[in-house]
């Protein structure tokens, strides 16, 4: 076990000497789509790309409310509410007199998109979080209005990934107060800011025992706008979701506690920050997990849109599904130099240190 446990450990570190580095490269225009393939898809390497999405009508008109409201003002939209939130994510839940951790799904409203964005933008109560989303090509289901301000796909994304057209394109309209927690998805991703900022954190596949993931009870909310409470229930008939344990951002009362039950987290070599502005694209590759954050604009809201193409079930996959297969029971680190590859010396992410790290990113382009 204490062998298996140095490989793996020499892998996190190796992928970041030999491939990825210690930072998210940015790009100041568009790339080919050869560029796109040979340098970021086939390594699987994310990239954030300035100038690619400056012709969207939707960059000037998304940010005036108004104009989205009279757009959209015929529609129903799919909104989200959770207490806090954080929906798809970890949550406490007393159950026969003890507590249990299980994975909650949002409350899921249909109602008039001016409605839903006034409840966004301004919450009847203060535990009240309205996300619209919905994660089945919803910009073409529910936003299919606003389909003229943007482009149906990314031309040398869709070229460069065999010509086939996104599987689902999604809009996202929250505020700060959204979160979501750390998580893969088997698709590649083109995420675009239209508005606000996104704050990502991103960890490759090889790091997936950092991860911790374990099977949780699946729990739904349910919330009654009568008395403004949400009650947490688990599903009938139960069903478990595989999950990733880990929260980058403990309160400060539990810190030490999150940061001895997952080290290979908060001791290991530290995840890739990165902030995606208005107008910018962040490539993130199949299978990376990522953790994101969000900024308002000055109306109170972020908005981006993101497109999901197929991923290839290939040798990386399969190279991904044994690695995942290995057990790694050890609970500390070895003797790993996370220096060597992490860009503070810190064990948990700071809000202050990421911030003067983003500033110092930004005098790194690659063109």
């Amino acid at each position: 076990m204490e062998e298996q446990g140095r490989l793996l450990e020499g892998l996190w570190g190796e992928v970041r000497e030999l491939s990825l580095g210690n930072r998210i490269q940015r790009l100041d225009s568009a790339p080919t789509p050869l560029q796109f393939l040979r340098d970021y898809v086939s390594p699987n390497k994310p990239c954030i790309i300035s100038n690619a999405i400056s012709h969207w009508p939707a960059l000037t008109l998304w940010p005036n409310l108004s104009y989205l409201s009279s757009s959209l003002s015929d529609s129903i939209v799919s909104l989200h509410l959770t207490p806090h939130g954080h929906a798809d994510s970890l949550v406490p839940l007393e159950t026969h007199q003890k507590e249990e951790t299980c994975f909650a799904s949002a409350h899921v409203e249909h109602v008039p998109f001016p409605c839903a964005l006034d409840l966004v933008l301004k919450p009847e109560r203060k535990n009240l979080v309205g996300y619209l989303q919905q994660q089945n090509d919803c910009f073409q289901e529910e936003y299919s209005e606003l389909a003229s301000d943007c482009d149906a796909h990314i031309p040398w994304a869709t070229e460069a990934l065999g010509g086939c057209l996104p599987e689902a394109v999604n809009l996202w309209i929250g505020n700060h107060s959204s979160e979501t927690s750390f998580h893969k998805d088997h698709y590649e991703n083109l995420y675009a800011v239209v508005s606000g900022e996104k704050q990502f954190l991103l960890l490759p596949p090889t790091d997936v025992h950092r991860m911790y993931i374990k099977e949780y009870p699946a729990a739904q909310y349910s919330y009654s706008s009568d008395t403004g409470e949400f009650r947490l229930e688990l599903e009938k008939p139960q069903r478990y979701v595989p999950w990733c344990s880990v929260n980058p951002y403990p309160p400060p009362e539990t810190k030490e506690i999150e940061m001895s039950k997952f080290p290979l987290y908060f001791n290991g070599p530290k995840p890739f920050h990165c902030t995606i502005k208005a107008g910018e694209i962040l490539y993130l590759p199949s299978m990376w997990f990522h953790h994101v954050r969000q900024t308002s604009d000055d109306n109170g809201c972020t908005i981006a849109i993101n497109y999901w193409y197929d991923m290839q079930f290939d040798i990386k996959y399969a190279y991904f599904n044994f690695l995942q297969s290995i057990h790694y029971g050890s609970t500390t680190l070895m003797n790993y130099d996370t220096s060597k590859f992490t860009l503070s010396d810190g064990l948990c992410i700071d809000a202050n240190e990421l911030e003067a790290e983003e500033a110092n990113q930004e005098d790194t382009k690659d063109e």
